[in-house]
């Protein structure tokens, strides 16, 4: 009996100790996280005075070597946890993409996948405007951006000081391993501004994951700030309802913007968060990442897009008597559709319920890159690929005829990123 006593006495002196010592490590966590969060704001304040002024594009490159001692996984592969959640089933992506308003741009003038950069080396077709350095590393066996440290701010290298036209879009892959337990403060921001008017648009996507919905802590948000045609500022944010659903842990995000004369959207795998009526209208971009240094917070980008705005299908039809598209596209080296292709899928699928009488040859159009032993099958492939998927929709089998073209009718240099990216198109041609 009177070991179980003393063993009773123990085990209440211990959990006392321990609830005593878990309040300590709140008050000290809490501290630390404070001052992580002034260091931020001071660094991100200096950082932000210097995006979209009149030195985005002119700032040079930051010397490789200090960065000696840099993290070592910044040369090496990343590989990244297997994911704890399964992702979305694959219908359920597809059809979210399938409501979806975005409409890529047809006119391409910024493209960087990533993939022929070299690792270890500053982004070629970017500037770095402030902050920390990024770099090439390789992620799960892909290049993409890594942006280091506190913060990073890149523009893209463009030729003119302001390069956004009227109506424009803009699509990039981001990454983020964010969880529940570190810091909720890491983001991943589109800036939107131009000469005269520093920041015009500011777009926060916090995609943080809680691991244990259970519990409170980090939640995925996204907050905005914008400037109206007559200079006055207003904010706002999204509902971090809505966008939790998407974010799955250890995976990418397609985040998409569009400007149309002065209408905003924003969206994130297609859904769209943000619909903002009345912008002035930015001249160029940059994008902007702070996070708490911890590796396994930082952000990683690839297949980043800039367009003129999209003319109307129907439009481009009696004008050109074809339509051609970069807006459904593919798995590297694959036939297999990315969910943000069924956007355009299902707005040719509408054209030609409208039209009952209208027939397509679907043509698949690869760039230079790859033998013709390789792209010649593979274009076939996909412009079957297009076909079944929108056979699917409901379109008869008889009505279209998938022909591949491989690398043979380029319509632009492959000499370019750019020129490479607009000769990766699907066209409709009217039969």
């Amino acid at each position: 009996m009177r070991r179980i006593l003393v063993f009773i006495i123990s085990a209440l002196l211990a959990s006392c100790f321990a609830a005593n010592g878990q309040s300590l490590l709140e008050q000290l966590g809490q501290r630390a996280k404070n001052a992580v969060e002034n260091k931020l704001g001071e660094k991100v304040e200096q950082g932000v005075n210097d995006v979209l002024d009149g030195k985005i594009g002119k700032k040079k490159k930051k010397d490789k070597a200090d960065k000696q001692t840099a993290d070592p996984v910044s040369q090496d592969a990343v590989a990244m946890p297997d994911a704890k959640v399964p992702a979305q089933p694959k219908k359920q992506v597809e059809t979210s993409y399938a409501k979806t308003d975005f409409v890529p741009g047809d006119e391409i003038f910024f493209d960087d996948p990533v993939e022929s950069e070299k690792v270890g080396e500053f982004p070629s077709h970017w500037d770095f405007v402030s902050g920390e350095e990024c770099e090439i590393i390789t992620l799960n066996g892909e290049q993409v951006i890594k942006l280091s440290g506190w913060y990073s701010i890149i523009s893209p290298l463009m030729k003119e000081a302001d390069y956004l036209p009227e109506d424009f879009t803009i699509e990039f892959d981001v990454w983020s391993n964010d969880r529940y337990g570190s810091s909720n403060n890491d983001h991943i921001d589109l800036l939107l501004g131009s000469a005269e008017t520093e920041e015009i648009v500011v777009v926060t996507l916090n995609p943080a994951f809680n691991e244990n919905p259970a519990e409170e802590g980090a939640q995925s948000d996204i907050s905005y700030s914008f400037r109206s045609p007559a200079g006055d500022i207003r904010e706002g944010s999204a509902k971090g309802e809505s966008l939790t659903p998407l974010i799955q842990p250890d995976s990418w995000l397609h985040v998409a913007a569009s400007f149309n004369k002065r209408a905003f959207k924003y969206y994130v795998n297609g859904v769209r968060m943000i619909n903002l009526p009345n912008v002035m209208r930015p001249t160029r971009m940059a994008l902007r990442s702070v996070s708490n240094c911890e590796e396994k917070d930082r952000f990683y980008l690839k297949n980043i897009r800039m367009a003129k705005g999209a003319v109307p299908l129907y439009d481009r039809l009696m004008s050109e008597g074809k339509i051609v598209t970069y807006a459904i596209t593919f798995e590297t080296g694959k036939a297999d559709l990315k969910p943000e292709s069924m956007v355009e899928i299902h707005r040719v699928a509408g054209l030609m319920k409208d039209n009952p009488d209208l027939e397509f040859e679907v043509q698949g159009h690869c760039d230079a890159t790859g033998s013709d032993k390789v792209n010649d099958p593979l274009s076939q492939k996909r412009a079957e690929a297009i076909v079944a998927a929108l056979v699917e929709e409901g379109i008869a089998q008889a009505r279209l005829t998938a022909v591949g073209k491989g690398s043979h009718q380029p319509i632009a240099s492959n000499s370019t990123e750019e020129g490479r990216a607009k000769n990766r198109r699907v066209e409709f041609v009217k039969k």
